[in-house]
C-alpha cells in the first residue's frame, strides 16, 4: 500500500489544501478496520476523497464565520485609553506586520507576557522572542507614522 502513497495525495490534492494529511488519516482508518476491504486501495482512494472534500467544505465554513465575525469587529481589542479611531488605526498597522512579528507584539503588550513566556510560546529562544518584539514595535512605529515613546521596556504605547 505504502507505494500509493504518492498517488493518493496528488488525487486528494484535487480537494484538499494538506492531501498528506488526507491520505495519513486514509491510511489510519483502513489500520482500525476490523476486516481488511475487498479491494483496498479502491477503499483508500474513496475515502482519501471523501476526507478531503470534508474537509474542504470545513475550511469553508470555518472562513465563512470567521469572516462573518471579523466584518462585524472593527478592532482587534479595547481601550479605554483610545479612541475607536485610533484602535481601529492601530488594528489595521498590527494585521500589516509578519504574523511572527505581531504575535510577539501582542503577546507582550496586550496578554502581558514576559519575554521567556513568549519564547516558550513560540518555540524559540529569549533573545529571538525580543529581536521579534523590537522588530514588530518599529515597524507598528512606520505604518503608524509616528514614534511611540520607549521607555525600559518599550512596552509604552
Amino acid at each position: 500500500m505504502s507505494d500509493h502513497g504518492a498517488a493518493l495525495e496528488l488525487f486528494a490534492a484535487q480537494w484538499s489544501q494538506v492531501p498528506e494529511d488526507t491520505v495519513q488519516e486514509a491510511f489510519l482508518q483502513l489500520v482500525r478496520q476490523r476486516r481488511m476491504p475487498e479491494n483496498a486501495l479502491a477503499w483508500l482512494y474513496r475515502v482519501a476523497r471523501n476526507r478531503a472534500i470534508s474537509a474542504q467544505r470545513s475550511q469553508r465554513r470555518r472562513q465563512k464565520r470567521e469572516s462573518e465575525v471579523a466584518a462585524q469587529r472593527k478592532s482587534w481589542f479595547t481601550s479605554s485609553r483610545w479612541s475607536s479611531a485610533e484602535l481601529e488605526e492601530v488594528t489595521a498597522a498590527l494585521k500589516e506586520i509578519d504574523m511572527d512579528l505581531r504575535e510577539v507584539v501582542i503577546a507582550r503588550i496586550w496578554g502581558g507576557l514576559s519575554f521567556q513566556q513568549i519564547a516558550e510560546l513560540v518555540s524559540a529562544s529569549t533573545s529571538t522572542a525580543h529581536r521579534r518584539y523590537e522588530a514588530g514595535l518599529e515597524m507598528l512605529r512606520e505604518r503608524l507614522g509616528f514614534r511611540w515613546q520607549k521607555n525600559a521596556d518599550s512596552t509604552t504605547v
